[in-house]
């Protein structure tokens, strides 16, 4: 286990009236956190100063990472970009007290970034010692599981139905109607998987609940083991997230404790098991049914469906398959009722969605807010533009398979239809940025690439037509292609996106064709033939 999850509230050498919040997310782990932690304890020793040391999750900023945080009378003080060699000036500073200091934010609730948000899935995530029963229950945690246990499972079913939750793994299917297939199967044995095999690039949000608010998966499993009459569930994770891992392992241990998991959920006599699994990192793997055959020992190769795993999963047994942002989401959705969240949105896409900013890009993180808010915003507002100050030239939403969009499509809203009414994908909530610097050309080419790289081989179109697609890229790339070229990339997307098994060589079309599309200019290479104009 990583030195940074054995550390928890009151590491500090002494314990008393000051708490001082550091991170030990990923992000923060990154950029020295651990030996910032140390130099707190250590400073604080030295001055004979009692603290509390709380290694919480991150509040998503990570341009202020590492962030501390000190609890005063009139809230919690924010401290950004905070190194070792910064800590003896802290305390001079009076830091414990809120003092002033030139990285100094203020109270942090009220920073833009965090006060422009609307958190519902992340409420609890950078607030709470990730380990602390009493820490999450104190801000809400359990309440979503009693309501439920009160409700009965017809009454929980239909309150997922009712509050318009949607898969926040890509397809967007309604989570609601997934459950009551489940439930309505006859079967001796059920089982819920949370697919947290996040591979998307620019995505973290999977992560991001695991090392800082884990009880809020652990309860909306259960939750949701006990509407559909599954006694088991799995969380599937990948092997790039040791930290993540350790965090939730140690998580299941300590709810099982308290007796929220196991043979007698808070004494309601009905059981509810959870098992981390950890796979190696084939990104095919984030597909359902790849996903169960990693789980059940075998190599992760996609299944045809019918059936679907909502009628034969896991072990052949009905199955929920939902992504770990659905299932997070859940203890609000039951604790708050139905409408609380279905209140937020825009058209047929309720709620929230944790969109995460990264690549090319001044303020990168995660940002919650209702679905609505334009691309446009999102990148210039939200995000401050490009890192490099250049214009942006193009942002890639939904992970590496996701479509490129232009600036002239910045007006497009952050929901569902007006993303597939677009040509691209939500996903997970990925949206990575490029200034103009950016190559769309050599984009097309990765896409190609990497479909060849993780596909599982299976179908023809996508074994084959990402090799041959990667093959007629690196012919344009170097002058030597012609329009027969990119109209036989053309007719290659146009076969991969309907004839593939499943979504990795369907949505390799994605971010090829969107390229072609918005930025023809950037495939007339030096050398092209006349005929490609």
């Amino acid at each position: 286990m990583p030195d940074s999850v054995m550390q928890s509230a009151g590491a500090a050498a002494a314990s008393g009236p000051y708490r001082v919040y550091i991170p030990r997310d990923s992000s923060a782990l990154a950029l020295g956190a651990d030996r910032l932690a140390a130099a707190v304890a250590a400073e604080a020793a030295r001055r004979g100063v009692a603290l509390d040391i709380v290694r919480n999750g991150s509040r998503g900023a990570f341009f202020l990472e590492p962030l501390v945080e000190v609890e005063t009378p009139f809230g919690r003080v924010g401290y950004r970009e905070i190194a070792a060699d910064d800590v003896a000036s802290l305390f001079e500073a009076d830091f414990l007290s809120g003092g002033d200091h030139p990285t100094c934010i203020g109270k942090t609730d009220d920073f833009p970034w965090f006060a422009g948000q609307t958190r519902l899935t992340f409420a609890r995530c950078g607030i709470v010692d990730p380990l602390s029963l009493e820490d999450y229950a104190a801000q809400g945690g359990w309440k979503g599981l009693k309501r439920a246990l009160a409700l009965g499972d017809i009454g929980t079913l239909e309150e997922v139905s009712l509050s318009g939750l949607r898969g926040r793994g890509g397809a967007g299917f309604p989570t609601g109607v997934k459950w009551k297939t489940v439930a309505m199967a006859k079967a001796d044995r059920k089982y819920v998987i949370c697919n947290a095999d996040e591979g998307d690039s620019g995505t973290f949000a999977d992560r991001m609940i695991m090392e800082g608010d884990p009880f809020s998966l652990i309860e909306g499993m259960a939750i949701c083991g006990l509407a559909v009459g599954a006694t088991k569930g799995f969380v599937y994770s990948r092997s790039e997230y040791p930290h993540a891992n350790a965090t939730f392992a140690r998580a299941i241990e300590i709810a099982r404790e308290a007796g929220h998991l196991g043979p007698n959920i808070d004494g309601s006599g009905r059981a509810f098991e959870l098992e981390l699994r950890v796979g190696a990192g084939a990104y095919v793997c984030g597909e359902e049914t790849a996903l169960m055959e990693s789980l059940e020992g075998k190599r992760g190769i996609v299944r045809a469906k019918p059936p679907l795993p909502a009628i034969a999963g896991l072990f052949g047994k009905p199955t929920v398959v939902n992504n770990l942002l659905s299932l997070a989401t859940i203890p609000f959705i039951l604790a708050e009722g139905a409408q609380a969240y279905a209140d937020f949105g825009a058209g047929r896409s309720r709620g929230t969605m944790p969109i995460q900013i990264a690549g090319n890009v001044r303020y990168g993180g995660l940002w919650e807010t209702a679905f609505g808010v334009t691309l446009g915003e999102i990148v210039e507002t939200i995000g401050g533009g490009t890192a490099t100050g250049r214009p942006v030239k193009a942002v890639q939403c939904g992970g590496p398979l996701g479509a490129y969009f232009p600036v002239s499509l910045f007006d497009t809203p952050y929901d569902y239809e007006a993303f597939t009414a677009a040509g691209g994908l939500i996903g997970h909530g990925g949206i990575v940025v490029f200034d103009d610097t950016a190559d769309m050309a050599e984009m097309a080419h990765f896409a190609f690439e990497f479909g060849a790289l993780e596909s599982c081989g299976k179908c023809t179109p996508c074994r084959i037509g990402a090799v041959r697609g990667r093959e007629v890229m690196e012919k344009v790339l170097a002058g030597r292609g012609g329009r027969a070229d990119l109209t036989l990339l053309e007719d290659l997307c146009e076969t991969m996106k309907f004839g593939s098994l499943c979504a990795l060589g369907g949505f390799i079309p994605y971010p090829v064709t969107s390229a072609m599309t918005h930025f023809p200019q950037d495939f007339r290479r030096a050398g092209l033939p006349a005929a490609a104009e």
